[in-house]
């Protein structure tokens, strides 16, 4: 007799989810509308109210549409049916895809209020956004299973989402703009400000990236059971913790070339006393790398710094 499946409870949807990983997720967006206040003094609560929900909406979509993708796709009876969520606590498999689905239309539909408010470029923008989140671990080749994994966390979740929070609170000319015509159409970008978005935010994508190599390296021998080849796997391990013990001096040396080219303001050399946190945190998870006991001291390092960040910048908006 088939064992019925249990009900989603609060705490496994938590779980499921990633809670602590969403944080981080949304502190992109969230120094993306304080920078628009700060830099052009420009912020729209309508724009920021919808697109904080799509873009938590979709990052509830890309965790759990990566745990039901890993369960289906798991080589590893034993991960399959005891580490993996949806096995250990015998949960509908399809009952917790039809809700990931549920929150990408959620995403797609706050989007599109978006685009109608704001311009075209958004809707392009936001469909390779989802194209990626899809094909992160769906498709014959997902992107999960190539060494891919911290380039797109760090470019598309860290850089993407930032800028897309600044765009929407900006008024026309915008300075990413797509105007359609009955047979031409015109793009524009303004590369100076593209340029200024990707040093203000660098050592977010930084540390974005660092969450997801973090991720990879130790969960290295079960990726590789279950056929996902990620960068620590090309490194080698050890490698792959010496250059993850680089993190914390790029991620400062970023800092302050933006502080130094005017691009954050001169509060933010208050980020500084995060140093010696995040550099704890660094040999923390390397001397013992695990996903259980010391991958949080990566977040950490994410959330510390990066709310250290933002609090600089409403210093700079408020004096």
């Amino acid at each position: 007799m088939t064992q019925p499946y249990k009900h989603l409870t609060w705490p496994l949807f938590l779980e499921f989810i990633r809670l602590p990983a969403k944080a981080a997720s949304m502190l992109p967006y969230a120094l993306g509308i304080s920078y628009a206040a700060w830099a052009f003094q420009q912020f729209s609560w309508v724009n920021s109210l919808l697109y904080g929900l799509a873009q938590l909406a979709i990052a509830l979509f890309v965790t759990g549409f990566n745990n039901v993708q890993d369960y289906f796709k798991a080589k590893d009876h034993s991960y399959q049916q005891q580490q993996n969520i949806i096995g250990r606590e015998h949960l509908s498999p399809w009952g917790m895809l039809a809700l990931t689905i549920l929150m990408l239309l959620v995403s797609v539909v706050l989007g599109l209020l978006l685009v109608m408010r704001t311009n075209l470029s958004l809707l392009v923008i936001g469909a390779i956004g989802v194209g990626i989140a899809i094909l992160y671990t769906f498709g014959p080749i997902p992107l999960s299973r190539l060494p891919l994994g911290e380039l797109l966390a760090g470019i598309v979740e860290g850089f993407g989402t930032f800028t897309i929070a600044v765009l929407i609170n900006m008024q026309a000319p915008q300075p990413l703009d797509l105007v359609l015509g009955r047979r031409t159409f015109a793009f524009s970008l303004n590369l100076g400000w593209l340029l200024q978005l990707f040093i203000a935010v660098l050592p977010i994508v930084i540390l974005n990236a660092a969450v997801m190599f973090a991720d990879n390296i130790a969960d290295l021998e079960q990726d590789v059971k279950n056929e996902r080849y990620t960068l620590p796997y090309y490194l080698g391990k050890k490698r792959a913790l010496r250059w993850y013990r680089l993190i914390p001096f790029t991620t400062f040396v970023t800092l302050l070339l933006g502080i130094v080219t005017g691009i954050l303001p001169i509060w933010s050399l208050l980020v500084l006393a995060t140093w010696p946190l995040v550099l704890h945190n660094t040999r923390a998870y390397t001397n013992s790398p695990s996903k259980d006991k010391t991958f949080i001291f990566t977040i950490r390092s994410l959330l510390s710094f990066g709310g250290a960040l933002l609090v600089t910048l409403w210093l700079g908006i408020w004096f």
